[in-house]
């Protein structure tokens, strides 16, 4: 058994994908995919963190690109989303233009950028000091509280500049698990960190994310997930399903059902 739905794709305009959706479709429906969600990386109303998504006049190829993918595919359910960074200056953007006018069928949420004393830094390098992890816990838990958001992208990728699991991990990994069970947005457990370099650390090698501490803090909260494969390439858009099952499986972790997201 693989994906029966994976809500998060990318197309190339994101600038590190290859493929267009029709590309990612034909796997998905070859491989016995039955909902295949398009979440590239939103393009900002002020062309704001422009170097890893799109720009905004691109917007309307890529919703022709999914309308083609389920013209071509018709056996598919085929969704238009986006993943997006959120600050509160975006929250009409996302709401009343992509959830709104454009009718997007869901968004989202994916905190590669941390605010840290006025300045925003990645969230997969530089959440190295007990601020740093608190206020990526901060900005995840925004994220959520915003209510714009399906689920919350690769939440525990902290993991990726973090060798060892320390209070400080546990306590960034507890805040964000409680604001998942408080606000009901479920967590995507990821398989694209399966797929990247896997870390030598004190412990052993592991994948920089998913990390399996988090996933057991997940499960001791109650927290639903989604898995996921994040694929960034048309061969990847099945990938991994045995990896975050048996992640699922380990810490007896339960899916959360985003079929509303079909209606």
């Amino acid at each position: 058994m693989g994906f029966l739905a994976n809500y998060h794709t990318h197309t190339f305009r994101c600038k590190h994908a290859s493929g267009d959706a029709p590309d990612f479709a034909r796997v998905a429906v070859a491989g016995g995919c039955k909902v295949l969600g398009f979440s590239d990386h939103t393009p900002l109303p002020d062309g704001r963190w422009q170097d890893f998504r799109m720009y905004l006049p691109e917007i309307d190829a890529y919703e022709a690109s999914v309308r083609r993918a389920r013209q071509e595919q018709p056996a598919l359910t085929v969704l238009l989303g986006m993943e997006c960074e959120y600050t509160r200056e975006y929250g009409e953007f996302y709401r009343d233009e992509l959830l709104g006018r454009r009718g997007y069928d869901y968004l989202i949420g994916a905190c590669h950028l941390t605010e840290l004393d006025g300045q925003w830094i990645g969230s997969f390098d530089r959440t190295t000091t007990p601020r740093a992890l608190a206020a990526y816990a901060a900005i995840c838990t925004r994220t959520m509280e915003s209510g714009l958001f399906a689920f919350i992208a690769h939440p525990d990728i902290f993991g990726c500049c973090n060798p060892v699991w320390t209070s400080d991990t546990a306590a960034c990994a507890r805040d964000i698990c409680a604001a998942s069970v408080a606000t009901g947005v479920p967590l995507e457990i990821n398989g694209l960190g399966f797929r990247k370099p896997w870390l030598d650390t004190p412990d052993g090698k592991r994948p920089q994310y998913p990390w399996a501490p988090f996933w057991k803090i997940a499960a001791e909260h109650g927290v639903r997930v989604v898995l996921n494969s994040d694929a960034h390439h048309p061969q990847d858009v099945l990938a991994n399903y045995d990896d975050v099952a048996a992640l699922r499986d380990r810490f007896g972790l339960v899916e959360a059902d985003l079929s509303v997201l079909t209606r």
